[in-house]
């Protein structure tokens, strides 16, 4: 069955990542499957699906900005139609998260301007998209361009944006609303459950536990964020380099918090927990920041996450 093609918006509720481990009925506990095991139905479902269907990109009369993806299955009138599989826009990666191997499917359609820059997994972009089911069923969209701070996403939606550049300008059109120039980016992108919402996604949504997700994306802007602003990009503050900015401390694994307080070194404005803001750690007396990173004690850590810097000097 085709996707139908109206829109409707969740208030974000259905990209962003979800941490519920309770199911719908009153609550209780529910016991999660192994992640491994779902991973490879996932990527059956997924196969599966590229190999059964086609898409096709419809103009927006409403939001030229904005195009429509549909998918359909190979049969009938459509039987001589390509498979998603056979596509040369279709290519794949490998995430590995928390131990678990996922493959991830995605189209790039149109890479956008190679001037503009692409976003890291930890920016802020402006953005259309809409989300699908496995099962061809709509559960969000929003078909204006917002601006979706990434680290806030599910992961195998913003693994999408990095391979997308934005678009090179627009127009301001008389009832105030803007035009996006014809070269930004757009892509799809076919996620496990893994990459998504796994066990728990959002309520009311539609979609089913371990349920694999489609998301198509233009990509017309991005900026690099800074979320605490202590002058180091938040792509940076990835201290585990997963792939991830949000891990916490667990254990003898530090995850992306140095300092253990249960706050992420990119929403953490002292990362080492030393007493000295990271902001006066990386900057000269001019307010300047320098680069490399200082390392004052030439122990190869950075003053800003070396706790044992400055020590009984500050």
């Amino acid at each position: 069955m085709k996707l139908r093609t109206f829109f409707l918006v969740l208030g974000l509720i259905s990209i962003t990542m979800t941490s519920c481990s309770s199911d719908d009925d009153g609550g209780t506990q529910i016991e999660l499957r192994d992640p491994e095991e779902v991973s490879i139905e996932n990527i059956e479902e997924i196969e599966a699906f590229l190999a059964t269907h086609f898409y096709e990109v419809e103009d927006n009369p409403t939001n030229p900005n904005f195009q429509i993806f549909t998918f359909d299955t190979i049969a009938g009138e459509n039987s001589e139609k390509t498979p998603i599989a056979d596509s040369p826009l279709l290519s794949d990666t490998t995430i590995i998260q928390r131990n678990v191997s996922y493959k991830l499917y995605y189209l790039t359609l149109k890479q956008g301007n190679p001037q503009e820059r692409r976003p890291t997994f930890a920016d802020s972009t402006l953005i259309t998209y809409q989300g699908i089911t496995i099962d061809n069923d709509l559960f969000d969209a929003a078909p204006n361009p917002i601006w979706l701070d990434l680290t806030q996403t599910v992961r195998g939606f913003y693994e999408l944006l990095p391979k997308l550049n934005g678009s090179s300008g627009f127009v301001e059109n008389p009832d105030g609303t803007f035009t996006f120039n014809d070269d930004y980016g757009m892509g799809v992108v076919f996620i496990p459950s893994g990459l998504g919402y796994f066990a728990s996604p959002p309520a009311g949504s539609g979609i089913l536990r371990y349920q694999p997700i489609i998301f198509s994306v233009q990509l017309y802007k991005s900026r690099e964020a800074d979320h605490d602003r202590d002058g180091i990009p938040s792509y940076l503050e990835d201290y585990n380099n997963n792939g991830r900015v949000n891990d916490v401390a667990d254990g003898d694994d530090l995850g992306d918090d140095l300092d253990r307080d249960g706050l992420p070194n990119y929403l953490d404005r002292n990362d080492d927990g030393d007493d000295v803001l990271t902001i006066d750690e990386i900057t000269d007396e001019d307010g300047n920041i320098i680069t490399p990173y200082p390392d004052n004690d030439n122990d190869g850590i950075p003053d800003y996450l070396d706790p044992d810097f400055p020590g009984d000097n500050i």
